[in-house]
C-alpha cells in the first residue's frame, strides 16, 4: 500500500542557501561598516628611513660656518705716495713695532717739503721782526718817559724856588711864569705820554701773545713738515705677522693705498655669516661650539654687523676659554650656534618627509599590522637633528622620516 512521503523543511540545499545568504549579508555589512577602504600601496621597508619618537633634551641651534681671524688687525695704508725704493720685510714675516717694512722715494714731495720749510722760516722771521719792532717801540716810549721825568726833576726844584722868591717879590712875574709854564707843560706831557704808553702796553701785550702763539704754531708746522718725509719710510705700527700684497722695487704706491696688514696672533676670533632670517634672534652673548682635533671649544658672540649682503649678515665670535693650538687665519670651522635654552621635549628626527608634508602629517607604523598609516601631527621648533613634537605622536612610536614623494595620495603603506 502506498505511503505518503513528508517533505523535509531543512534540506541540505536550503541550508546551503541560507548560509550563503547570511555570509553575503555579513560581507555587505562588514564592507559597509567595518572594512578599511583607505587607499593602500605596497612599499619595500628596506628602502625607508624609520625612526622612533623619543623624549629628550631639545636644543634650539643652527649650524653655521665661520672663518678664523686674528682678534686684532692693523691695516697698512700709505700716508704719502711714492716709488718703492726697497722692500725690507716680505709678506708672512713676523715684525716688531718700529721695524721698517718699505722705503719709498718721492722727489716732488721732497721739493715741496723744502719749499714749505723755506716759507715757514720766512714767516717766522717776519714774526720775530714784528716782535722786535714792538719791543723797540716800547723802549722808545720808556725813553720818552725817562726824558720827561728828567726834565721834571730839574724843573720842580727851580719852580719851587721861583715860587718862594716871587712871593717875596724877589723875581719878576715874567720869570716866574716862564718857569711855571715849563714845569706844568712837562707834567702834562708826562701824563699824556704815560697814558699813551699804558694803552700801547696793553695792545702790545695782546699782540706779543698772538705773535708767540703764531710762532709756536709755525714751529709745530715746521716740525710736522719735517716729518712728512719720514712717512716715506714705512714702519710696523705694532708687533705681529705681516700680510702684504706682492710689491716690487720701482712700483708706485698712491697716497691712501692699502698695501697690507699686520695680524696680532696672540688672540683669535671667528667671523660667521648667518642667514638674515635669524637676525631678530641673534644677540651678543649667544654661545656656540665646534670640535677641532677631537676637542670641543666654546665661542660667544661679541659683535654683530647688522648690514645684510646677499641675504646674510655677519657676527664676530670670541673664545670663552683658550683658543685651539695651531689654528691659522682663514681656517674654516663648523659651529653649533645655540639660539635658546635647552628643555625636555618629544623629539622626531629630521628627514625628507617635511618638504612633502610641511610637518602636518606623517606615516606611523601600526605595531599590530606592521603597516604604516597616515596621521596628522603638529610640529614646533626645529634644529638640524630633531623636530619638536607638539601633537599627534607619543614616545616609542615609529615614524617614516624619508621622503614621501613616491607615495602619492595613499593613506596606508603595506610593508614587504
Amino acid at each position: 500500500m502506498d505511503r505518503k512521503l513528508e517533505k523535509k523543511t531543512w534540506t541540505p540545499r536550503r541550508i546551503a542557501y541560507i548560509i550563503g545568504g547570511a555570509l553575503l549579508v555579513a560581507g555587505i555589512i562588514y564592507q559597509l561598516g567595518f572594512a578599511d577602504h583607505r587607499s593602500t600601496m605596497n612599499v619595500e621597508q628596506d628602502r625607508l628611513s624609520i625612526t622612533t619618537v623619543k623624549t629628550g633634551e631639545f636644543t634650539d641651534y643652527i649650524l653655521v660656518s665661520g672663518q678664523i681671524e686674528p682678534a686684532q688687525t692693523f691695516y697698512l695704508d700709505a700716508v704719502e705716495g711714492g716709488m718703492v725704493a726697497e722692500v725690507i720685510r716680505e709678506s708672512g714675516a713676523t715684525v716688531d713695532r718700529g721695524d721698517t717694512i718699505l722705503a719709498l722715494t718721492n722727489s716732488n714731495l721732497q721739493l715741496d717739503v723744502m719749499q714749505r720749510e723755506t716759507m715757514l722760516y720766512e714767516q717766522i722771521n717776519n714774526l720775530r721782526q714784528t716782535r722786535l719792532l714792538l719791543d723797540q717801540n716800547d723802549l722808545s716810549q720808556q725813553g720818552q718817559l725817562a726824558e720827561i721825568d728828567y726834565q721834571i726833576s730839574l724843573l720842580e726844584p727851580q719852580y719851587k724856588r721861583f715860587k718862594e722868591l716871587h712871593e717875596k717879590k724877589l723875581v719878576s712875574d715874567r720869570e716866574f711864569e716862564e718857569v711855571k709854564e715849563q714845569y706844568e707843560y712837562n707834567l702834562k706831557r708826562r701824563r699824556l705820554t704815560y697814558e699813551s704808553y699804558k694803552n700801547d702796553s696793553v695792545a702790545r701785550s695782546i699782540q706779543l701773545n698772538q705773535l708767540r702763539n703764531s710762532e709756536n704754531r709755525m714751529q709745530a708746522s715746521l716740525q710736522g713738515v719735517g716729518k712728512i718725509l719720514n712717512n716715506l719710510i714705512i714702519t710696523a705700527p705694532i708687533s705681529g705677522q705681516l700680510a702684504m700684497e706682492q710689491i716690487e722695487v720701482g712700483q708706485a704706491i698712491n697716497p691712501g693705498q692699502r698695501y697690507g696688514q699686520i695680524d696680532v696672533l696672540d688672540e683669535f676670533k671667528v667671523r660667521v655669516p648667518i642667514d638674515e632670517l635669524y637676525l631678530p634672534r641673534i644677540g651678543r652673548g649667544l654661545r656656540g661650539k665646534f670640535t677641532l682635533s677631537g676637542q670641543e671649544y666654546e665661542l660667544e658672540i661679541s659683535k654683530i654687523y647688522p648690514t645684510i649682503t646677499n641675504g646674510r649678515f655677519e657676527v664676530d665670535m670670541v673664545f670663552t676659554g683658550e683658543s685651539p693650538q695651531g689654528i691659522r687665519r682663514g681656517q674654516s670651522v663648523r659651529i653649533r650656534l645655540e639660539l635658546g635654552q635647552s628643555e625636555q621635549s618629544l623629539l622626531l628626527a629630521t628627514g625628507g618627509f617635511f618638504k612633502d608634508t610641511g610637518g602636518n602629517w606623517v606615516f606611523v607604523i601600526n605595531p599590530s599590522t606592521g603597516n604604516a598609516e597616515k596621521r596628522n601631527i603638529r610640529l614646533g621648533r626645529k634644529n638640524p637633528e630633531y623636530y619638536e613634537v607638539l601633537e599627534g605622536l607619543v614616545e616609542g612610536e615609529k615614524v617614516i622620516v624619508s621622503g614621501y614623494e613616491n607615495f602619492g595620495d595613499n593613506e596606508v603603506l603595506e610593508m614587504k
